[in-house]
């Protein structure tokens, strides 16, 4: 018995220094990832929300190839790895062929984890009742695309082998001859906010003409609708936009702006580009600048996100309806045209790092002309809002698909629609 105690006693010794002696996997946290684990070690119950959302994902999608974080522990490495990657690679590859749809698949992946509605967030007024939408994680998610930002403007991110493959993929239009030089991009944030090569590779339709206003950006026309006395959208759901169905006007334009009633009896329209867009937005009209603001949001993806379990593959809409007003980070710039009165300017960033940016000259008292330049997206989808005044009729003329069922992909300055004024 003795021998055999001993035996056992040898054996459990060597697995004890087996291990302790074995390599262990270290992953070095990114600045986001860190500050998302202290939120969580000091908000357990933020963090079995968060344990469930992921839960939720996995019984929909459990395939580890297009939902790589199944568990908390995995979710904070997928966060890191996210933070300092490129867009197209947010999920792991051997290789990125059409890296388009591999951005969007990406992007949809990492929205998807937190966009499971949890009962606990019922009742709280959120867009949509999950975590994206949830304080104080929504917060944080402004964190982690700032910190994805800081790493998409240093060169690091971008190469000539990124430029090869931005060039061999058509959706970008890389080979159309638009752009400016190349050599300009020195990060992947240079490349995706492109200058045009000249104005003349995107012809301002009737320049002379104030009724004729054009195409912002380049982008998906949605509708028109019109807005009632008390500034909210007459469409009793409000107007999907991004990630809330907007209804105020005046929470839309900003409670601290003596325009936000302004528009009381107007009409609305938006468009949406997509993440291979040109994403410069320019003035769709002349006029002078009275008031010009950056309003911070939240960064949500926006619109509704499903997995299509048929095609294996993440689905988008992004006019779907989700809630009633706008909470994403956006400008706006109102503008007083000679005839028309005044129109508001409104570019809505996006989910991921969907910062607005205006250009230099954009102050009080500007006088711009139709086609300058208004300013510029960062990384992520984004939506242009324009809004005019009572009396004032805008009429969309932009040409419909072939199935009758929206509005084609117009290009910056093509004619988007006519302005008249109302007996």
């Amino acid at each position: 018995m003795k021998y055999y105690r001993n035996l056992l006693l040898t054996l459990l010794t060597i697995i004890s220094v087996f291990s302790c002696d074995s390599p262990q996997k270290t992953i070095e946290y990114g600045e986001a990832t860190k500050e998302l684990i202290t939120l969580l070690d000091n908000n357990p119950e933020l963090k079995l929300m968060l344990e469930s959302s992921l839960q939720k994902a996995k019984e929909i999608n459990p395939d580890r190839n297009t939902n790589p974080a199944q568990n908390l522990a995995e979710y904070y490495e997928f966060v890191t790895w996210t933070e300092t990657t490129m867009p197209w690679a947010i999920v792991k590859k051997e290789e990125y062929p059409e890296i388009f749809d591999n951005i969007f698949q990406g992007l949809c992946a990492f929205y998807f984890l937190i966009d499971q509605p949890l009962p606990e967030l019922e009742g709280k007024g959120l867009v949509n009742n999950s975590l994206q939408y949830y304080e104080p994680f929504a917060k944080w998610l402004v964190t982690f695309s700032k910190s994805w930002g800081v790493y998409l403007d240093t060169e690091d991110s971008w190469n000539e082998e990124y430029y090869q493959m931005a060039l061999n993929d058509p959706n970008f239009g890389l080979q159309n001859g638009w752009y400016e030089n190349p050599s300009n991009w020195k990060t992947f944030n240079q490349f995706f906010a492109r200058h045009l090569k000249s104005p003349d590779m995107r012809p301002v339709a009737s320049p002379g003409l104030d009724s004729v206003v054009v195409s912002f950006a380049d982008s998906e026309p949605q509708g028109v609708w019109a807005i009632d006395s008390t500034s909210n959208l007459i469409e009793k759901e409000g107007v999907p936009v991004k990630s809330a169905t907007l209804k105020s006007i005046s929470k839309l334009i900003g409670d601290d702006s003596q325009y936000k009633d302004a528009f009381a009896n107007g009409t609305f329209t938006h468009s949406f580009l997509n993440v291979n867009d040109y994403h410069r937005y320019h003035f769709p009209l002349g006029g002078t600048i009275k008031e010009a603001r950056i309003i911070q949001g939240a960064n949500p993806t926006g619109g509704q996100l499903w997995w299509d379990k048929e095609n294996n593959r993440y689905a988008f809409n992004p006019s779907a309806k989700t809630g009633w007003q706008s909470v994403e980070t956006r400008g706006c710039v109102i503008l007083e045209t000679a005839e028309y009165g005044l129109v508001a300017l409104i570019p809505i960033g996006m989910g991921v790092v969907g910062s607005v940016n205006f250009e230099e000259n954009i102050t009080l008292g500007t006088i711009v002309k139709k086609g300058d330049l208004l300013g510029h997206f960062a990384f992520g989808g984004s939506d242009f809002i324009m809004i005019f005044q009572d009396g004032v009729s805008f009429t969309l003329d932009a040409p419909m698909q072939e199935d009758g069922n929206s509005y084609i992909h117009m290009l910056m300055g093509e004619q988007l629609g006519v302005l008249s004024k109302q007996k």
